[in-house]
C-alpha cells in the first residue's frame, strides 16, 4: 500500500491506484482529499525493492569474453609470433 499525504496534514493509504491526466498533470483518482485537493506520495514508499543476485550480472570481471577469446585465438595470442 502506498501513503499519501497532503499538505494540509491528511494521509490516506491506498492500495489500487488508478492514474488520470486531470487539469495538465497526473494524479491518483482515489487520492482526492477532503480539501479538495490531491494529495502526493513519496517515491519510495510502498514500492519494492529487488536485488537481482544472478551470476551472469556479477562485477568480478567478464568470464565469457575470456573463455570464447581463447577459443578463436588459442592460448598464445594473436600478437605472439610463431
Amino acid at each position: 500500500m502506498t501513503l499519501y499525504k497532503c499538505k494540509c496534514g491528511n494521509t490516506k493509504d491506498i492500495a489500487k491506484a488508478t492514474i488520470v491526466y486531470i487539469d495538465g498533470d497526473w494524479e491518483t483518482k482515489e487520492a482526492l482529499c477532503k480539501c479538495g485537493k490531491y494529495m502526493d506520495s513519496e517515491p519510495l514508499e510502498g514500492m519494492p525493492s529487488q536485488i537481482r543476485t544472478e551470476e551472469s550480472l556479477s562485477k568480478k570481471g567478464d568470464r565469457l569474453w575470456a573463455g570464447a577469446k581463447e577459443k578463436l585465438v588459442g592460448e598464445r595470442g594473436i600478437n605472439e609470433d610463431f
